[in-house]
């Protein structure tokens, strides 16, 4: 629940933390790193969330939902984008419906604020969200995460999301995604992996997903080429920056 240097965003806002691995892009998850910090630092709510496993934090699978955090947007009177939990998986299979529920009447009683909601269960994400008693927000951006081909099929779960907006953010990627079907896929996030044991990205695999972008009419967003410093490398492609975003639409 902070301000943030991610590039995509404004704000962290975090009613639940913790996760379960699930497929290859999580295997140097920054915020497993950083659950272990915070537990170090004495923080109540990241207590047990992770463990050490080869000399590196990993997810124990614990999930905490944190009732306090509900009260943190509203208290933001200037506008934002606002990336929630990015120190968890707000469709993780242990987040109780019911706490979703309050999650999304906070983004509805605060439409001045602009949400971003990464998943990596999009299944989940389409399950719970077609039940009928979710209203589509306007200000509510549903997103998946593609780390490479094995896990192209989300991007067919997150079409069956009913969504004012739909994204995909394509980090860390590890692999090509040639081939991808970006239809009613509103924006992709592209970016390297960072951090110790970063997996190295090809400049093929990026200029795959801009091509793509453009065929499909998708905003492309750039972020970062990654490695262990993410500084040095940068983000331009090609001689620019780009940092394009969704149309706006419901």
């Amino acid at each position: 629940m902070a301000e943030t240097s991610i590039e995509w965003t404004d704000a962290t806002w975090n009613p639940i933390a913790g996760c379960t691995i699930v497929t290859a892009g999580c295997t140097n998850c920054y915020a497993m790193r950083m659950a272990a910090r915070l537990e170090a630092m004495g923080s109540e709510k990241y207590q047990g969330l992770t463990r050490k496993s080869g000399g590196r934090a990993k997810w124990t699978g614990k999930v905490v939902a944190d009732a306090k955090s509900l009260k943190t947007p509203a208290t933001w009177s200037k506008p934002r984008r606002v990336f929630v939990n990015s120190m968890s998986d707000l469709f993780h299979e242990d987040v109780p419906t019911d706490f979703i529920r309050k999650v999304w009447a906070v983004m509805e009683q605060t439409p001045r604020h602009t949400y971003q909601i990464l998943t990596k269960r999009p299944e989940i994400m389409a399950e719970v969200l077609s039940r009928g008693d979710f209203p589509i927000l306007p200000n509510v951006w549903l997103g998946t995460s593609v780390e490479d081909r094995r896990v192209l099929a989300r991007l067919d779960e997150l079409r069956r999301v009913p969504a004012a907006v739909r994204f995909v953010s394509l980090e860390p990627l590890i692999g090509s995604v040639w081939g991808a079907n970006l239809a009613d896929i509103h924006w992709a996030i592209v970016g390297g992996e960072s951090g110790p044991g970063a997996r190295a990205m090809d400049p093929r695999w990026v200029e795959e997903i801009e091509n793509m972008c453009r065929r499909s009419g998708t905003a492309f967003f750039f972020k970062q080429w990654g490695g262990r410093n993410k500084k040095a490398t940068g983000r331009i492609l090609n001689g620019r920056t780009y940092d394009e975003m969704p149309a706006l639409s419901i």
